[in-house]
This record gives C-alpha cells, structure tokens and sequence, in this order.
C-alpha cells in the first residue's frame, strides 16, 4: 500500500485532507506539531480522532523554536483578531516561516518512512493571509522536496485553489463528523465565535446551510 505523511493539527481543514488520503486508498501517519500554540486543544482532537481510526499518529513538541519565532497572536502575548478573515484583521496570526518548517519536518519523517508523499491543508480562502498556503509556495516546495533526498517526496495540498466551503462540501459528502475538529485560535473549554478562524469556519457552514455541531461561547 502506498504511504502517505499527512499534517494534522486536528482543525476542519487538515480533519477533511486526512480522510482523502485515506479514501484515495493511502496508509497515512499523521503528524501533529506543538509549536507552542495557544490553541493546543487542537492537538486533543487530533489524538482523539487517530485513535478512533486506529492509524499511526505522532505528536512532536517543537516549542522550543519559539524563540525564534516571534510576533504571531498564535504564539506571544498579542490579542487574538476577531471578526472578519482579511488580510488585515489577521496578519498578526502569521506564525513565520511556519508551513515551511512543519513541511520539511514531515518530508524527512515520509523518507524514514519510504513515504511518497505529504499531505496538507492549504487553501485559497487562507492564501491571502499566509502566505505559505499560496499556490506558488507550494509549487516551490514540491519542487525542492523532489530533490532534496535520493527519495523524492510530494508535497501534496489537495483544497489548493478550494475555499474553506468546499472543504466543508467535500467533507460533508464522505459524511465527517465535524464535531472532532476544532478550529477556535483561543484554546477554551468552548469555541469564542468571534476570532478570524470562528468567523471562517462559521461562515463556511452557513454556506453549506449546515449547523455547526460545536458548542460556542457566542454565535
């Protein structure tokens, strides 16, 4: 069976992009990342959902790069943006260089594993924020996955040029329980309903004319 590395946080998008993989008839090895997220929660759904699966899973704590890393919402003490998901209102979520950090570690664990590829979530209603989900980068990163070892490695983003609703559309369609994600960018006991990453995913199921089935301190 061929294998697959699949990035994943635990949140809606990379939920959907792990159950492709596994649709498309891969044997996937998930792999989550502590990077010092004040979202951690995220990381108790992916193990949750892993388990329930029954597939490999690891979780790898690189907290330690935080003191390179400095100036995100997501990591330091700045307040986490509410409201609308625009450039803007969101930059400050910007973790930097993240994607490509988690990407190179995950190429390296797919050629330990003789893994073809790496699965992960970018998508076009984030590539105006982040710009490590934009369809230039990944095609730059695939090209240098492909050569960096003797054993080339794809880089994999199969909702590149979706929205967040028609990750939600597909996801719906292979009949997910999004009850298992969590997307809220504040690690509380319920989602806020008003940080960027509520306000995307809320908008995403009301396109969709679904109800979200998580709890919400405000909605």
């Amino acid at each position: 069976m061929k294998k697959a590395v699949v990035i994943y946080s635990g949140g809606m998008d990379s939920f959907t992009v792990l159950h492709k993989a596994l649709r498309e008839g891969y044997e996937v090895h998930a792999l989550s990342f502590d990077y010092g997220q004040r979202h951690k929660k995220e990381l108790d759904f992916a193990n949750a959902v892993c388990k329930q699966l029954q597939i490999s899973h690891k979780i790898v704590d690189i907290t330690a790069i935080n003191q390179l890393l400095q100036g995100s919402s997501l990591t330091s003490d700045i307040t986490i943006p509410e409201g609308e998901y625009s450039v803007e209102n969101m930059k400050s979520t910007v973790v930097p260089n993240r994607n490509m950090i988690l990407l190179s570690l995950a190429t390296g664990y797919a050629i330990s594993l003789k893994a073809g590829a790496v699965f992960y979530g970018a998508h076009h209603d984030d590539s105006a924020v982040y710009p490590d989900c934009r369809p230039e980068f990944v095609h730059a990163i695939n090209e240098v996955t492909q050569i960096a070892d003797w054993n080339p490695v794809e880089i994999v983003a199969p909702y590149l040029n979706a929205s967040k609703s028609d990750i939600l559309k597909d996801g719906l369609a292979m009949d997910l329980d999004y009850s298992q994600t969590w997307t809220c960018y504040n690690g509380r006991e319920k989602a806020c309903g008003l940080c960027g990453a509520c306000y995307s995913r809320l908008k995403a199921f009301e396109a969709q004319g679904q109800i979200d089935p998580l709890t919400y301190e405000v909605h």
